[in-house]
């Protein structure tokens, strides 16, 4: 077989052309847009890269910001729970002590009414006494109780002990006036005569006698000098009264009180059996 020569070359310049033509025309766009695209693209993940970076940055940022306004509002939360706390204590301290002060108000007004109370039965107690001893001593003995009281003082006179009726004579003897007796009604003349003659004849000598009204007293005679003083009172005996009186309201509120007051049937009372 011959080779064509000619043709051959003509071949081969064909195939060189259209690979010049390939390349000019086809290969060579191709590869400057894939290089242009691997270009974009790795910009495109630089940037992206660059934002992700960024992006981390902000989030870290925001994180710490996070943290620091968590503790911030820890620590304010905190102070207002304080403060709250605070604030209930010196309100609960200010009840406290409006309840404490109404308490110790209410302490004193009852009190107070316990004396005023305590004062109209005392007052009272003493002029039923005065009454019943009075109304007694003249339906027995026929006599007023004004005379047994001057009796009583003229009594005590003729029986002090030798030392008080030393200590009286020396005070009847250094006084500047008349001794003063007083009582709670107007003395008969009879009775302060009797009076003068038991003082003259206890401590031999003239005394200078002073007789003066005196209601305070209730049921009563005292006689005074500068420095001594001779009394009795029936309020002295009603003292002792109120003060056993006091004694049993305060216990009325005890048990035993109570139990020891209760009728003894009706503390041995049998108490009904249940079937």
């Amino acid at each position: 077989m011959l080779i064509d020569w000619f043709t051959v070359g003509a071949q081969v310049l064909n195939f060189l052309i259209l690979a010049w033509l390939l390349k000019r025309f086809l290969y060579q766009p191709i590869l400057d847009a894939i290089d242009a695209r691997e270009k974009r693209i790795a910009k495109e993940l630089a940037d992206a890269d660059a934002k992700r970076t960024e992006a981390r940055k902000e989030l870290d940022e925001f994180q710490r910001r996070i943290k620091a306004f968590d503790l911030q509002r820890s620590e304010l939360l905190g102070n207002v729970i304080d403060e709250a706390n605070a604030e209930r204590q010196r309100l609960l301290d200010d009840v406290r002590q409006s309840v404490d002060a109404l308490a110790a108000k209410r302490r004193e007004a009852l009190r107070s009414e316990q004396r005023i109370l305590n004062e109209a039965l005392r007052s009272r107690a003493r002029e039923e006494v005065f009454a019943i001893a009075r109304k007694t001593l003249a339906d027995l003995a026929s006599i007023s109780l004004e005379e047994r009281i001057g009796e009583v003082l003229i009594r005590r006179l003729r029986g002090l002990d030798a030392a008080a009726k030393a200590s009286m004579g020396e005070a009847l003897s250094r006084a500047s006036g008349p001794v003063l007796v007083r009582s709670a009604f107007d003395l008969p003349d009879a009775q302060r005569a009797a009076i003068r003659n038991a003082l003259n004849e206890s401590f031999s000598a003239d005394v200078k006698v002073r007789f003066e009204t005196a209601p305070d007293l209730v049921s009563g005679i005292e006689l005074a000098t500068d420095s001594q003083k001779l009394t009795w009172n029936i309020a002295d005996y009603l003292s002792s009264l109120e003060e056993s009186v006091g004694k049993f309201l305060k216990d009325a509120d005890n048990p035993e009180t109570i139990a020891a007051l209760k009728p003894e049937a009706e503390k041995s009372e049998p108490q009904a059996k249940t079937l």
